[in-house]
């Protein structure tokens, strides 16, 4: 956890490519970090002892947004991901931003000054972060289809994205 944020501080939490400090671009993962099978994730959720499955949202399209109060992309993300909540939930989308704040005190203001109410997974320790979805900076969002396979990832965050995230959900969302 410590490398994870050290590393994500170091890089202003945009990127770990050296050779590029523009904060506003959108990196696509490399393939090779996908998942072709469905992935298990297991969180406990924001002000609460019940623990969240992923494998509960088969048959669902899955947004998830790994982020931090600290970091200043995720600041621009987040409300991002609230507007797309808001317009395709009803057609089945699910979208959950996943914490790795050690102290979760901070969350509930941080969200209130965005003024969004995406649900909050916690993950402390970064551990499913880093060993699971194996996150490198932030914010890092996954698009997971309804098999539970990851579809996309993006890393890092662009003030145009919204039209990039919708034509993904909108494919995943038309698939059986």
């Amino acid at each position: 956890m410590r490398v994870l944020l050290l590393g994500l501080l170091v890089s202003n939490c945009f990127t770990l490519d050296a050779g590029s400090s523009d904060r506003q671009s959108l990196v696509p993962a490399p393939a090779e970090t996908k998942p072709t099978q469905p992935i298990e994730l297991t969180l406990k959720h924001l002000g609460s002892t019940a623990e969240w499955k992923l494998s509960h949202e088969r048959g669902n399209v899955v947004l998830l947004d790994v982020w931090a109060t600290w970091c200043e992309p995720c600041r621009d993300a987040l409300p991002l991901y609230d507007e797309l909540n808001r317009e395709l939930g009803a057609r089945g989308l699910k979208v959950y931003a996943i914490s790795v704040d050690e102290d979760p005190s901070q969350i509930a203001k941080f969200l209130a000054e965005l003024k969004v109410s995406i649900p909050v997974l916690l993950d402390p320790s970064a551990a499913s972060s880093e060993s699971t979805l194996h996150v490198k900076l932030m914010p890092t969002a996954f698009l997971i289809d309804r098999r539970g396979v990851i579809r996309e990832v993006h890393e890092g965050f662009a003030d145009d994205a919204k039209a990039t995230y919708r034509s993904e959900i909108e494919a995943l969302l038309a698939e059986p």
